[in-house]
């Protein structure tokens, strides 16, 4: 890819992140993990769930699984790699309470069920439930806009990046 293709690709494309979590959607700095609330991993939001479940934010490919079933990353066709992390500290749990419906290769839709998740084994074993949705290469982008907050569903528009 030439310079005027990343360039094009940069400005022109515009993708719309649809909230992959039930929830109530909060603030990344009200994240009780600096590595999300700085921003460290990039910017996003946290999203208290109201029910145990994860749907892909976009059409895209599954990239990445944590081995402890805790996160999945997902690439869309613009490059947007974006992460769902559930839970705070979950990887501790080694993958109890945890269950993918996709695997890594797999081409998702907006919408689709890909995760399922125990809110009840989360608090059990002591740890925050709240799910973190952040873009992963957020330098790449001029403008990230969270356009949601409050409670929110998966047929809602979470974030526009540009």
């Amino acid at each position: 890819m030439g310079l005027f293709d990343k360039l094009t690709k940069k400005f022109s494309n515009t993708t719309t992140v649809y909230t992959p979590v039930h929830g109530e959607v909060i603030s990344l700095k009200d994240i009780a993990d600096g590595i999300f609330s700085e921003g460290i991993l990039g910017q996003g939001v946290g999203i208290k769930p109201l029910e145990g479940v994860v749907y892909a934010p976009f059409d895209g490919k599954v990239v990445q699984i944590a081995d402890t079933k805790h996160a999945i990353c997902i690439e869309n066709h613009a490059g947007v790699q974006l992460m769902i992390h559930v839970g705070l500290d979950t990887v501790n749990m080694e993958g109890n309470g945890f269950e993918q419906q996709v695997k890594v290769g797999d081409t998702v839709t907006g919408g689709q069920q890909i995760m399922t998740f125990s809110i009840d084994e989360i608090q059990k074993a002591g740890y925050p439930t709240t799910a973190v949705v952040v873009i992963l290469n957020s330098n790449d982008y001029s403008s990230i806009e969270i356009l949601g907050e409050g409670h929110m569903t998966k047929a809602d528009k979470l974030i526009q990046i540009s």
